[in-house]
This record gives structure tokens, C-alpha cells and sequence, in this order.
């Protein structure tokens, strides 16, 4: 890995948020995992959080606030919008509805979460990496 931006995981599920700390890390992936259990604490450290993470890996249901309205807030707030963190749904709500939904906001991927170990192991490598990866405003160039 080229960055070492945090990745923001928010996802209410512990047993989702403790697998995908175990796919990331058997990856030896080094950037530092930051989990969120609902959306009002996320946009409270990406507001407060002068630094931008690598990508932003989000549930769709979640309570208190779920992921389409996070990433709506996201949208309307200049400060966040300037940030240009990419924003991935990785979620079980997979329906044509969401999907559509998701895709007429500014998201760059939506991901069914895998099942078994070993398919999201091959998920969370092919998402970091992308982004790693990725030429974006975040990026930091080097000529």
C-alpha cells in the first residue's frame, strides 16, 4: 500500500466490523481501520478530521442515520464534499431499488458483502487496492 490514509468502516454489526478487521489485516493491509457503528459518529470525525481517509466503507442499514442519508450529508457539506473521499456501499441490502438509489448519489461502488471469510478477504483486497490505486483529488502526486 502506497497510503497510509485511515479506511473508515461504518458498519452497526459487530460480527461484520470484527471480519473485516480480519480480512484487512490478514491482508497485511497497513493503513489504520477506523469503525463507526452508525453515521452521526462518522460525519462527527470527518467533520472534525483534517486528514482524508483512503476510502469510506459503509452499511446501508444502520440506525440512527443510514447510509444513503450519510452520504447525502456528505454531499451537502462543502467541507466533506472537498475532501473527495471515495465512498463505497459494502452491504447485505442488495436490492435493484437501493442499488439505483445509491448510484444517483455520488458513490463510487456497491458491494454485496461477501460470504465466507475467503470471498471477503478477496472483496476488501480488490476495494483497498482499487482505491490505493486510484488518481483522485486525495492523492499525493509525486512528480
Amino acid at each position: 500500500m502506497t497510503s497510509k490514509a485511515p479506511i473508515v468502516v461504518i458498519e452497526d454489526d459487530e460480527d461484520d466490523q470484527h471480519l473485516i478487521k480480519l480480512a484487512i489485516n490478514s491482508l497485511e493491509i497497513v493503513n489504520p481501520l477506523l469503525f463507526f457503528s452508525n453515521g452521526v459518529d462518522a460525519i462527527q470525525y470527518l467533520s472534525s478530521s483534517k486528514e482524508a481517509p483512503l476510502v469510506i466503507l459503509c452499511d446501508v442499514n444502520m440506525p440512527n442515520m443510514n447510509g444513503i442519508e450519510l452520504r447525502q450529508i456528505i454531499d451537502l457539506d462543502e467541507y466533506l464534499k472537498m475532501k473527495s473521499i471515495p465512498f463505497v456501499f459494502l452491504t447485505t441490502a442488495a436490492n435493484p431499488t437501493l442499488v439505483t438509489m445509491a448510484y444517483t448519489m455520488t458513490i463510487q461502488g456497491y458491494f454485496k458483502k461477501a460470504t465466507g471469510f475467503d470471498s471477503l478477504k478477496e472483496q476488501m483486497n480488490a476495494i483497498v487496492t482499487y482505491w490505493d490505486k486510484c488518481l483522485h483529488p486525495n492523492t499525493k502526486l509525486t512528480y
